[in-house]
């Protein structure tokens, strides 16, 4: 699989296509991310990711301070915590997560999820990317998280991480 840089844009959005196996690929913790709209290539108004996420992994509860999240499930099921509730979602579901609210999700079932991630505006991808390693082949290839690396680039965009996950 050959991963493409999604295309940069100039200060105002251009009309542009991206295709299935195109974007910045990243390896998150277990999660495969390949960003398919920026900050750049959309004049700062939103990012999109497809996300593949390995069976049973939980996102510590955090918030994002900067960005809504929306959630559309493509494959498996997602438990979300967000606002003091617990929801599950699966396949065809959408879940919108309001910033500032402290949320996190666990993939539930023996199977990876698919699902593509929303925020709005954008920038979010930037965490992602510098917070995560680029990954070189197909797949989920589960990483290490060191959590000082991700709360010295989660205050750079607004991610705050505040405990472990609340499942």
């Amino acid at each position: 699989m050959t991963t493409h840089q999604v295309p940069e844009a100039p200060a105002a959005a251009q009309p542009y296509v991206i295709h299935e196996d195109d974007g910045e690929s990243i390896w998150f913790a277990s999660t495969r991310l390949t960003v398919k709209a920026s900050s750049a290539s959309t004049g700062g108004s939103l990012t999109l990711i497809d996300a593949i996420v390995a069976p049973g992994f939980a996102s510590p509860l955090h918030v994002h301070h900067r960005e809504d999240e929306a959630f559309y499930v493509l494959d498996g099921s997602i438990r979300y915590f967000c606002g003091g509730e617990t929801f599950e979602a699966g396949a065809r579901s959408f879940v919108f997560l309001p910033r500032d609210i402290p949320h996190a999700y666990k993939v539930v079932g023996d199977a990876p999820a698919r699902w593509l991630l929303l925020g709005a505006p954008s920038g979010m991808e930037g965490y992602f990317i510098e917070a995560g390693t680029p990954a070189l082949d197909g797949g989920i290839s589960p990483q290490t998280v060191d959590p000082r690396k991700m709360a010295e680039v989660g205050a750079r965009y607004g991610v705050e991480t505040l405990g472990p996950p609340p499942f």
